[in-house]
C-alpha cells in the first residue's frame, strides 16, 4: 500500500504533466484554479434534515413540497445539523456558504411565530459562520405553518392573512442585514412562495396584482445593499399547484426588471425542455445580479442531487465564458433522504465545483478564434477534443491542496459518521 508520501507526489507528478497539456492548448492550469478558489457555493440547510426546521411544531412541510425516502441519522437538533456540515464542508475544497431558511430559528424553548422572528433565534448560526469565516444567506419560510394550509400567502384575499406573511418577509430582510453586518459579506434574502391552485382559476389577474402589492410592501423598508441583497424565486408548478403558480417565472422577472431585486433563476423550476444555461445572458443583459439555485429535476421539479451533467457543465461555461461570477450569486437547492444526507451535500458541491474548474480549463481563446472566423467545424472539433483533456489531474491537485480527499476518498469519512454519529440518532 502506497503512503500519504507517495500519493501526493503521485498527485503532484500527474498535476504538473496535466499543466503542460494545457498549456499547449494556451490554457493556464494554475490560473484556473485561482479562480476557482475564488467561487463561494452557498449550501442549502434544508438538505441536511429534510426541509424540516427547528420550531418544535411537528408540521407537514406542505407547499407542494416533498422529501421522499427515510435514511437513517436525520439530525434533530440545530447542534447535530451544524455538525453534519462541519463534515460536509470538510470533504469539500475551497470556501463556501451557508444558506438557511427561517424555520431554522432555534427560539430555546420559547413560542415565537413568524411574523415575530428576530436575528436572536439566529444567534448561534451566526457564531458558528463566524468561527468557520463563512457568510449567511437566509430565506422566509412561508410554508409548514396554519397560516399556509391553503396554498396561499402573499397573494391571500384574506388581508389578516396576507399582513402576517409580509410581516414575517419584513423581519426576515432584517435578519439578512443582520447576518450581513455580523459576517461582513451580503446575505441574499430570497424570497420564494408556494402560492397557486390544483385546478384552473377563473382570476389569474387578482392574486398577481395582491402579490405585487405585498412584495412591494415586503421590500418597503431601504437596507443598505452592502448588507442585505433582496432576490425572488420563480416556479413552473408544484403539488397541489399544477395548474397556476401566482409566483410565475415571467411574473418574477417583470418585477425583478421594475423593482431592483435579484431573480433567482432554480435549475429545478423549469419544463423539462428548457435549459437555465440560455437564460443567464439574457437575464444579465439588464439585470445587474441574479441568483442562481443549482438542483437536478427529472420530470418535474424533484430536486435531485447535483451531477456532472451536460447542462451543469453549460451553466458553468455560460458563467465563465460571460465573466458572469461576479455578478452571480450561487447555490444549491435540492433535498434527497433516499441516501446519506451528507454524502448528497459533498456529491452535489463537488460536481458543481467540478463543472466549474472545468469551464475555466476551457480552452476559450482557441474557440473564440475558430468562431470569429467563421470555422464552426473547428470549433466543434475544438470542443469535443478538450473533452480528453487531464482535467481529474488538476482537480485532484485541488483537493489535495486543500486538504480534501481526492476520488472517492471522501466516502470513508462519511462511513466513519454514519457508524459513530448517525446510527445513534433515534
Amino acid at each position: 500500500m502506497s503512503s500519504s508520501a507517495d500519493r501526493d507526489d503521485a498527485i503532484d507528478r500527474r498535476y504538473g504533466i496535466a499543466c503542460e497539456h494545457y498549456a499547449e492548448w494556451g490554457v493556464d492550469a494554475a490560473r484556473a484554479l485561482e479562480r476557482l478558489g475564488a467561487v463561494a457555493i452557498s449550501l442549502h440547510c434544508w438538505q441536511g434534515d429534510d426541509v424540516r426546521g427547528f420550531e418544535g411544531r411537528g408540521r407537514e412541510i406542505g407547499g407542494g413540497l416533498a422529501v421522499t425516502g427515510g435514511y437513517p441519522g436525520r439530525p434533530r437538533t440545530a447542534d447535530e445539523l451544524r455538525s453534519d456540515l462541519d463534515l460536509a464542508l470538510s470533504l469539500i475544497p475551497g470556501r463556501h456558504r451557508l444558506n438557511l431558511h427561517a424555520s431554522y430559528a432555534e427560539h430555546a424553548g420559547r413560542t415565537v411565530d413568524r411574523d415575530a422572528v428576530t436575528v436572536e433565534g439566529f444567534g448561534r448560526w451566526i457564531d458558528w459562520a463566524r468561527s468557520r469565516r463563512m457568510g449567511l444567506d437566509f430565506n422566509p419560510t412561508f410554508f409548514a405553518h396554519p397560516l399556509a394550509a391553503d396554498g396561499l400567502t402573499l397573494s391571500h384575499p384574506d388581508p389578516a392573512i396576507r399582513r402576517f406573511w409580509i410581516d414575517h418577509g419584513r423581519a426576515c430582510r432584517r435578519i439578512g442585514a443582520a447576518f450581513g453586518e455580523a459576517l461582513g459579506t451580503p446575505c441574499v434574502t430570497n424570497v420564494w412562495i408556494p402560492d397557486g391552485m390544483k385546478d384552473s382559476p377563473v382570476d389569474r389577474k387578482g392574486p398577481r396584482l395582491r402579490l405585487c402589492e405585498s412584495l412591494d410592501a415586503v421590500f418597503a423598508e431601504p437596507l443598505d445593499r452592502r448588507l442585505n441583497l433582496d432576490a425572488v424565486e420563480g416556479k413552473l408548478f408544484g403539488l397541489g399547484s399544477e395548474s397556476y403558480v401566482v409566483g410565475s417565472q415571467e411574473f418574477y422577472l417583470g418585477y425583478a426588471l421594475s423593482r431592483g431585486v435579484l431573480p433567482c433563476l432554480d435549475t429545478g423550476h423549469y419544463h423539462p425542455t428548457e435549459v437555465v444555461s440560455d437564460k443567464i445572458s439574457a437575464v444579465l443583459g439588464f439585470l445587474e445580479r441574479m441568483l442562481l439555485h443549482v438542483s437536478r429535476g427529472i420530470r418535474w421539479d424533484s430536486d435531485h442531487v447535483v451531477t456532472l451533467s451536460d447542462e451543469l457543465q453549460a451553466i458553468a461555461q455560460e458563467l465563465v465564458r460571460g465573466d458572469y461570477l461576479g455578478r452571480v450569486h450561487l447555490g444549491l437547492d435540492f433535498f434527497d433522504a433516499s441516501i446519506n444526507r451528507v454524502a448528497a451535500w459533498v456529491v452535489g458541491a463537488r460536481a458543481f465545483l467540478k463543472a466549474l474548474l472545468l469551464a475555466f480549463l476551457e480552452p476559450i481563446a482557441l474557440l473564440r478564434d475558430a468562431e470569429d472566423r467563421g470555422d464552426h467545424t473547428a470549433r466543434l472539433a475544438w470542443l469535443e477534443e478538450a473533452k480528453s483533456l487531464p482535467h481529474g489531474a488538476i482537480w485532484d491537485h485541488w483537493c489535495a491542496r486543500h486538504g480534501v480527499p481526492t476520488g472517492t476518498g471522501w466516502l470513508e469519512p462519511i462511513r466513519r459518521h454514519e457508524r459513530d454519529v448517525l446510527s445513534l440518532r433515534s
